[in-house]
């Protein structure tokens, strides 16, 4: 075991003198040494019930014969870092949480880890370090909290808060209307409610297997997820017996079948910048055009919020992964999975309670799937956008552009009524280099949907939330702080957009673009000291991940 280098030999007896004063009893030295990776905090919803969890992870691994050691990592909300200074933190945090598991798991030398994670770059940051560790691991993901309810209706984080902050703008709802939304939206732990990041993360962590059967949709407060916390602590123990590691499970194989689920459920496009991130870490290369390339064959077959009317709550009551790996299993491949059975396994055991949460594949929502790669001139490293949450009406887009060279321009302007149907919203200076920390742009296109601004798109050099919907495109590459197009674009400008085809246009002549490009001035990074700083100097593009690709 690992561990015995921390606790075998004569030399090793200050190093048990330090076990037992943490609580180590000598009839416990020989068992396994089981890190439990909790991100507790009562900061995030998603992670507020975790101390429950931890309790129940803690009696599976000693049932199993391990012996376990909690330690944490931070987490970042990104609904409460949304819209301020606070949000140029969340992307870079998922490097520094993968980062400090290393320093733990390395310096202790732990047999093995059960990670504890739930939101959005929480759960991709342990995923990372997993992969780079390379020790037995295994993934109990919190889980989503309920719908809210408010005059007879099922309510959501997003439509019910940011959203609604649009219509009390514009005078729709009043002030009571309004506090009643926002302390019903979130009515207990968990992610929320719908397909944002978080959850299309936990669901593509068990579609890779590293996570037990049901895992991704099981409700932070139910007792099935204590029971899942349980059973993960068990089969730690067994994992490290059979020698089982993340890089065993996570192969191209997993990587492949968690982007065809991605686009099978209308996943976040935040998982083209974490799945590549992940797979980085497992020495596979995953492209940004296989999204583009497998979503033309998958199907659509979900429709969950932001986009349709599901909540996660219904994904889990109609058979939560397993069932869509089971309507899935024709295109998925076999692989294996941290429970001992097989991806196809899981599949043919599974039941579909309910034939419209989750669709077959010849009847499904789309026929493509719920994310779409677009390049042109404008792009020419690619942009990604939610097709599945996209009109019909606006799938073929032209519009005049507006810039802005910060969210908070962009912000101002839509809730003054500066924007207007036809106009194509250019938020830029937003990357990973330039934002610093690709910052989401929930606010910005929650405002122009409450504001029933239906024929406004908006793209970005930086990132949108899981919550997102309409024709909002992000990611693009190169950004503007590396000297793309999006930084040549100005007021007035038509931009193109064409979905089905694939396609974004700056539909400005070449040599005019050439003549901007001369007249143009790198500009001053907007933060020049601490983490930002050293984020800024080493993050490579949204088109690889936005990964430290330069320090390995």
């Amino acid at each position: 075991m690992r561990s015995e280098n921390v606790k075998k030999g004569l030399e090793r007896a200050p190093h048990r003198a330090l076990l037992h004063g943490s609580g180590v009893p000598k009839s416990s030295m020989d068992r396994p040494f089981i890190g439990i990776c909790s991100s507790f905090t009562d900061l995030i919803p998603g992670h507020s019930g975790m101390r429950d969890l931890e309790r129940f992870i803690e009696k599976g691994v000693h049932t199993g014969g391990g012996y376990s050691f909690i330690f944490s990592v931070p987490g970042i909300c990104d609904g409460i870092a949304m819209g301020h200074k606070g949000m140029h933190y969340s992307l870079p945090s998922r490097e520094a949480i993968a980062d400090m598991i290393e320093c733990v798991v390395e310096a202790h030398q732990l047999d093995g880890v059960v990670f504890l994670t739930n939101c959005d770059k929480i759960t991709p940051g342990m995923l990372m370090a997993a992969a780079r560790l390379n020790v037995p691991s295994i993934f109990v993901t919190a889980g989503p909290m309920l719908s809210g309810h408010w005059r007879g209706e099922r309510r959501s984080f997003v439509r019910d808060t940011f959203e609604a902050m649009a219509k009390y703008k514009k005078g729709e709802i009043d002030d009571f209307e309004m506090s009643n939304l926002e302390q019903c939206a979130c009515p207990s732990a968990g992610s929320c409610q719908g397909l944002y990041t978080a959850n299309t993360m936990a669901c593509l962590t068990e579609t890779m297997g590293m996570s037990l059967p049901g895992c991704g949709t099981a409700l932070a407060v139910m007792s099935k997820k204590k029971h899942i916390a349980f059973d993960s602590g068990v089969r730690i123990c067994d994992l490290i017996r059979e020698d089982i590691k993340p890089k065993d499970i996570l192969n191209e194989k997993a990587f492949k079948n968690a982007v065809i689920v991605d686009l099978a459920l209308g996943g976040s496009t935040n998982t083209t910048l974490h799945l590549p991130a992940i797979a980085h870490e497992a020495g596979i290369k995953l492209s940004l055009d296989l999204f583009d390339e497998l979503s033309k064959k998958v199907p659509h077959i979900s429709n969950l919020r932001p986009g349709g009317e599901f909540f996660m709550e219904d994904l889990d009551f109609a058979g939560g992964i397993p069932a869509v790996l089971k309507r899935l299993e024709s295109l998925i491949e076999d692989n294996q999975t941290v429970s001992g059975l097989t991806t196809k396994e899981i599949a043919k055991r599974a039941i579909v309670f309910d034939e419209d949460v989750i669709r077959p594949i010849d009847n499904p929502y789309h026929k493509e799937g719920g994310i779409a790669v677009l390049k042109g001139n404008l792009a020419p490293m690619g942009s990604v956008v939610k097709q599945s949450a996209v009109s019909k009406e606006m799938m073929v887009f032209k519009g005049t552009a507006k810039v802005y060279n910060s969210e908070e321009e962009a912000m101002e302007a839509i809730m003054g009524g500066k924007i207007e149907n036809g106009n194509v919203v250019v938020i830029r200076y937003e990357g990973p280099k330039g934002g610093p920390g690709m910052r989401e742009m929930l606010a910005p296109t929650a405002a122009i949907a409450g504001m029933e601004l239906d024929k406004v798109a908006l793209i970005t050099d930086g990132r949108f939330s899981g919550g997102t919907r309409g024709p909002c495109i992000g990611h693009i590459s190169p950004e503007a702080a590396e000297g793309g197009v999006i930084g040549l674009v100005e007021d007035g400008d038509e931009i193109y957009i064409n979905i089905p085809e694939r396609k974004i246009e700056l539909l400005v002549s070449e040599e005019e673009l050439e003549k901007r490009r001369r007249n143009w001035v790198k500009p001053e990074p907007k933060i020049k000291t601490g983490y930002l700083y050293k984020y800024a100097l080493n993050v490579s593009s949204a088109a690889e991940g936005a990964i430290f690709k330069k320090l390995q």
